[in-house]
């Protein structure tokens, strides 16, 4: 059973910096691209970040994150960060992490096959 399971949200300051962490199991985890979401209340989940297989290492960002998140992953733990860095309120969401095989350079949920259930990051102002 593959699963994905996210750690590392909480309440921040604006201006400060949480890192998020996705550990995955049941899964050849150098095979998948992982992606990072985020859904804020009455808004639609959006794309934030993701790594492709290990080959490539390819990283893609939303322009809304660009420069002040850092998206990594370490193969031999099965594990995926996002450094997120000079949060903003707006960064405020439950942030979910993704796996979709092969080569993703893409924010479009339809490419990712496994989800996890999501961490809260809060941002006061």
């Amino acid at each position: 059973e593959v699963q994905l399971v996210e750690s590392g949200g909480g309440l921040v300051q604006a201006g400060g910096s949480l890192r998020l962490s996705c550990a995955a199991s049941g899964l050849t985890f150098e095979d998948y691209s992982i992606g990072w979401f985020r859904q804020a209340p009455g808004k639609e989940r959006e794309g934030v970040s993701c790594i492709s297989t290990s080959t490539d290492d390819t990283t893609y960002y939303a322009d809304s994150v660009k420069g002040r998140f850092t998206i990594s992953r370490d193969n031999a733990k099965n594990m995926v960060y996002l450094q997120m860095n000079s949060l903003k309120p707006e960064d405020a969401a439950v942030y979910y992490c993704a796996a979709g095989k092969g080569f993703i350079y893409s924010d479009y949920e339809g490419m990712y096959d496994y989800w996890g259930q999501g961490t809260q990051v809060t941002v006061s102002s």
